[in-house]
């Protein structure tokens, strides 16, 4: 049973004891096909952002504010895809896709947190690239140990207290019949239409944290770049400017892709987009992203090779 019933007239509590996730596929052999694909794509990316971490506290030139903000971004990863793929991909392997009420609710505060986080902390990283670039020789005053920390923990709080504001009221709505996700994880827009009360106070919740968090964090970083661009312009050097750029390309291409993998899920009219879009957009955006981010930031950067080299040569003569 799927479903249970709660005395007549009472809507404290939920009838809906079991989610039924439909996964990306109804197919069992493509079930099968899809496990050692996203299996092998799951252990990437904790391996990524697992060493990225690691070489980012051995090498002490790496000890610098964009890394410490990176190695925080790594940690946001590595939770917010463990949040939703060994659920994935043990759903590949099982007949029945049922998560608990319970479960489900987890996996979304835990999802949301992460992502929130990630919001306010690609709004700390174009801070600290405008600073960099900006403000040069007072960079090291203005980025100091202190200032860093706080913005990291900022960045975690906002996140898990919006997360909280979201998955309270909408896990505290009237469930009573359907209880189908057409997805592979607990999407809250998708739980929300399954309601039976009405959702107006979840939904104003949800625009109210996604403007603040979301749009205002993307406002910060715009902000940013904008003064950055205009930093560069006043360098006269051509290879000087190129420079300045190179410093913040890696976290402009991983902005550019997580807003606008996010802004293409969610921010569009229901009917423009099909069932099997809508799951698609999400596997790159819960899934792919959290992969994405390390390779985009040790393959577009020059310091991390050579921190990588260094601890390569340093273990090796170890060894020896």
């Amino acid at each position: 049973m799927s479903s249970s019933r709660s005395t007549e007239g009472d809507q404290n509590h939920t009838s809906v004891a079991m989610f039924v996730l439909l996964g990306l596929s109804r197919e069992k052999a493509v079930q099968l096909i899809f496990f050692p694909i996203f299996l092998g794509v799951y252990l990437v990316t904790l391996i990524w952002n697992l060493g990225l971490i690691i070489l980012i506290r051995m090498d002490s030139h790496l000890h610098t504010p964009m890394y410490f903000f990176l190695s925080f971004l790594s940690i946001i990863d590595i939770c917010y895809s463990s949040s939703t793929n060994p659920r994935m991909l043990s759903d590949f392997l099982k007949e029945e896709k049922m998560i608990s009420f319970i479960a489900c609710a987890t996996q979304y505060f835990v999802a949301s947190w992460m992502c929130l986080t990630e919001c306010c902390l690609l709004a700390a990283m174009a801070y600290d690239r405008y600073v960099a670039i900006g403000r040069p020789l007072q960079y090291s005053a203005i980025m100091a140990p202190g200032l860093c920390q706080k913005m990291v923990t900022g960045a975690y709080v906002s996140g898990f207290l919006s997360s909280l504001a979201e998955t309270i009221p909408c896990f505290h709505l009237y469930y009573c019949g359907p209880n189908i996700i057409p997805n592979f994880f607990c999407d809250i827009t998708q739980i929300i239409s399954l309601s039976c009360s009405n959702p107006f106070i979840s939904h104003m919740i949800l625009f109210l944290v996604a403007f603040l968090i979301g749009f205002g964090s993307f406002l910060v970083i715009l902000l940013s770049y904008g003064f950055i661009v205009a930093a560069i312009l006043k360098i006269y050097s051509l290879k000087g400017s190129a420079k300045a750029f190179n410093t913040c390309a890696s976290h402009l291409v991983v902005v550019a892709i997580f807003y606008g993998t996010g802004l293409s899920v969610y921010m569009h009219p229901s009917s423009s987009h099909s069932e099997k879009q809508d799951k698609v957009l999400s596997v790159f955006y819960v899934i792919l992203i959290p992969m994405l981010n390390p390779v985009i930031y040790s393959l577009r950067n020059k310091e991390t090779k050579e921190a990588l080299k260094r601890v390569i040569k340093r273990a090796t003569h170890l060894l020896q």
